[in-house]
């Protein structure tokens, strides 16, 4: 997700804009900011807008002991400025009792709320609000009334967001955690990787064929046709989506996309208006291909979640591509650029300028 000026945008593929005005309603929404359920999680919110209440990027860590929290918030501020926010919103999910972690009978993790508070203080930005939620209920660090006393927590909206719809509609799915977004990817069982491998196997050498009879050119185009018809079948509401693609097929692609060329022209459809039909190709390509050829398709997917805001897929995806193939020169840049925290737009620009280069690349 990306913060917006206050002109209506043109709308950009595969990402979330909306607007939330209610701390509930944000602490509901939190699984679908990150792609999962988050547990004994800190989380940053990146905000913007007029009345700052625009959602932007997400970031979160596994709360740590004590004496890291003050790294663990220099980590995560460095993290959430990359998209330069107006401001930030703190959330704590943990199912700590009152008093747990710093003493006194208040709520927890207030030594980690302070030290992430002074930490972007430090970098000019403003903390609005600092919330934890658990158990269904939300309470606010700096409230003073009762209803925010560490006994009593609001309810979280049982209602469905609006961030929630926006989800739904760029094909977000909330795992219950981080585990399940590596499940979505996870090889089929061994009867399934042998006919895929053989598959593999009869494909290269077609392939190795058709480049000495008709030129790696020609084969290329052949390699990006099977792209398009592949994207094509994987449009949401496509009749043709419900033949899932042979196995044939899938090798047809993966070992097509070890053309650089072709590969290239694939990180583009991630721009456009089947970047949702992308990102479902990559995924089923990555699951089902035999190491190395996913590590090509899982690169790709990395740049599909990665422009939709979702950090944690991309990240599961580039550790597929370089466990497969470590010395993979793209998902190793990549994996470089998301340790830093490119934010989604720079990344959306990197591409775009790639694909305008005289190469290609």
């Amino acid at each position: 997700m990306d913060a917006r000026t206050g002109r209506p945008p043109l709308p950009v593929p595969g990402r979330i804009d909306v607007r939330i005005d209610d701390l509930g309603e944000l602490a509901a929404s939190i699984p679908h900011l990150l792609g999962f359920r988050p547990r004994e999680s800190v989380v940053l919110v990146s905000i913007a807008g007029p009345g700052g209440g625009r959602v932007g990027l997400t970031v979160r860590a596994d709360i740590p002991p004590d004496e890291h929290a003050g790294a663990v918030a220099a980590v995560l501020t460095r993290s959430v400025l990359t998209d330069r926010p107006g401001g930030v919103l703190l959330a704590v999910v943990s199912e700590a009792a009152d008093g747990d972690c710093d003493g006194g009978d208040g709520l927890p993790h207030r030594g980690l709320v302070r030290a992430v508070v002074v930490a972007l203080a430090a970098r000019g930005v403003p903390v609005p609000d600092a919330i934890l939620v658990r158990d269904g209920r939300w309470w606010s660090y700096d409230c003073p009334h009762a209803c925010c006393a560490p006994t009593a927590g609001t309810p979280l909206p049982t209602g469905v967001t609006e961030l929630e719809v926006a989800a739904v509609a760029t094909g977000v799915v909330v795992e219950e955690d981080r585990d399940g977004l590596a499940a979505r990817i996870a090889p089929p069982g061994a009867p399934a990787r042998e006919a895929m491998a053989a598959a593999c196997a009869a494909i290269a050498v077609e392939c190795s064929e058709a480049i000495l009879e008709d030129g790696p050119d020609a084969v290329g185009e052949r390699s990006w046709t099977a792209v398009l018809d592949a994207l094509t079948r994987c449009r949401p509401g496509a009749r043709a989506a419900r033949a899932a693609l042979d196995d044939l097929e899938v090798a047809r692609l993966v070992c097509g996309l070890r053309d650089h060329a072709v590969r290239d022209r694939a990180l583009e459809l991630a721009l456009g208006p089947d970047s949702a039909a992308a990102e479902q190709l990559w995924t089923e390509c990555t699951r089902r291909s035999p190491a190395p050829l996913d590590a090509a398709p899982a690169t790709l997917l990395a740049v599909s979640a990665w422009l939709r805001g979702d950090g944690a897929m991309a990240d599961v995806a580039l550790s597929r591509a370089l466990t497969s193939d470590p010395d993979y020169t793209l998902a190793r840049l990549l994996t470089q650029a998301l340790a830093a925290c490119l934010p989604p737009a720079e990344l959306r620009g990197l591409i775009r300028a790639a694909a305008g280069s005289p190469d290609g690349r």
